[in-house]
């Protein structure tokens, strides 16, 4: 399992009712079933992902997220987690909220555009970054909404939303003393926990 998901692991809570959003090839899910006795299901929209958590004993369903989770109840689950996706879908913000309608706290993690590498590469190169985080070039990459650590925390204070916690790594999802001191500058890739504000 990535480092990324490792940490997601270990935040999420013994017997909580899950939703994974991009849930990919269900390797977390299957883990927090087998490993913490959680339920839920994952969304994806990828014919191989969804082929992969059925063979994993994933309860997968194929949906866009871009239509959004309307087929989901108010606090229908304890936690939504969203990994490497935010940063692909049209209203990022408008999942924001989504996500904490159907739970009162959700994990994100997406790639920092403002990691050091990145910036470098358009200012001295002057193309757009490809990266372990970033792989595609402009013209064929999923990602549309290319943010940063900081954006983020200013859409979360701006929503009233509190972050309890955050982790920031590298390419490799891993943590170092240089991305916990500077997160936005040397932080390759976010994990924010996310919940509701008063009177959410």
């Amino acid at each position: 399992m990535r480092a990324d998901l490792k940490l997601i692991h270990g935040w999420v809570p013994e017997r909580a009712r899950v939703l994974d959003l991009g849930c990919g090839d269900g390797t977390l899910l299957a883990a927090l079933a087998r490993d913490k006795g959680v339920t839920g299901y994952g969304l994806e929209i990828d014919p191989d992902g969804i082929t992969a958590c059925i063979e994993k004993g994933v309860n997968v369903i194929e949906q866009n997220l871009d239509e959004g989770l309307a087929n989901f109840d108010d606090d229908a689950c304890d936690l939504v987690i969203m990994t490497q996706a935010l940063q692909a879908l049209r209203r990022p913000d408008l999942m924001l909220d989504e996500m904490l309608r159907v739970a009162g706290e959700c994990i994100i993690t997406f790639p920092n555009f403002a990691y050091w590498r990145h910036r470098l590469y358009l200012g001295f190169k002057g193309y757009m970054p490809v990266s372990k985080s970033l792989p595609h070039a402009w013209y064929d990459t999923p990602n549309i909404h290319l943010s940063t650590f900081n954006d983020f925390e200013r859409l979360c204070r701006d929503k009233g939303l509190i972050i309890s916690d955050r982790a920031v790594g590298n390419g490799e999802h891993e943590g170092h003393w240089t991305s916990r001191l500077w997160p936005n500058l040397c932080g390759e890739t976010a994990v924010f926990r996310v919940s509701r504000g008063p009177g959410g």
